[in-house]
């Protein structure tokens, strides 16, 4: 007797999807991953050529946006959200990396950096809250932030400040917004071998890093976008206000 055939369903079919620095990376994995879950994806990124490219490869949309400029944010994601016709997730993946000891981290560096990996995500958030309380559909926020958030790290204090704000603002709108069927947890990445981290670090430093992984290997940006994709869906629609580790075992709380 031939065993039944099983046909699974797009996870996200018919969802629709906002994911900023969508254009490469681990933002473009994820954009990909969920596309072909049946999302329906626009991204927003300052790449034009990437992203444009990304976009039509996956059948989705592509917004060009400045993360420094506030008003252009709010443009964007008014674009986006009309395109879609609304928005069930938003990921907010865009964000800057940039090693400088702590004594010579300036007021600019400290702004640039809080600007792009924390203020922009808190406008992203509003213009998709106020969507999904408008429309009474509830919906997923997944905010990319990072180990260093749990850990810390030397020559970066900025950006671990920055992450650990992103945990914080995360957990705020999991409790404020849960009332609205609103979901809102952060993924904490480890080393994940992407263009960004590529350019900032040496192949002995990648090496010294595979060794720390009880797992013997470093990400890649699938891994991340696997998890992404599950708290997109319906399976965790009871977790909120979480910051999910994504290390191969580097951090473990």
């Amino acid at each position: 007797m031939n065993a039944p055939s099983v046909t699974t369903a797009p996870r996200l079919s018919g969802s629709r999807v906002v994911v900023t620095g969508g254009a490469r990376g681990i933002g473009g994995a994820i954009a990909a991953r969920l596309a072909v879950e049946g999302a329906d994806i626009c991204i927003l990124d300052r790449l034009v050529p990437e992203g444009t490219a990304h976009a039509a490869a996956i059948g989705g949309r592509f917004i060009e946006v400045d993360l420094l400029k506030p008003d252009d944010i709010t443009r964007a994601m008014d674009e986006a959200l009309t395109s879609l016709g609304g928005v069930d997730v938003l990921v907010n993946s865009a964000g800057i990396f940039k090693l400088i000891p702590l004594l010579d981290i300036t007021v600019e560096d400290w702004n640039t950096m809080f600007s792009i990996n924390t203020r922009a995500m808190l406008t992203t958030m509003q213009s998709a809250a106020r969507s999904m309380i408008d429309a009474g559909t509830g919906g997923s926020i997944i905010n990319l932030a990072s180990m260093a958030a749990k850990k810390g790290g030397a020559m970066e204090g900025h950006y671990a400040a920055s992450k650990a704000a992103v945990v914080a603002l995360t957990r705020a709108a999991a409790l404020e917004w849960g009332e609205h069927g609103i979901r809102a947890n952060s993924i904490c990445p480890g080393y994940i071998l992407t263009e960004m981290g590529a350019a900032t670090r040496t192949d002995e430093q990648i090496a010294e890093w595979t060794s720390y992984s009880p797992l013997g290997r470093l990400g890649v940006p699938d891994d991340v976008a696997s998890l992404a994709l599950f708290l997109a869906s319906a399976e965790a629609s009871y977790l909120t206000g979480q910051a999910l580790n994504v290390t191969g075992g580097m951090v473990m709380h």
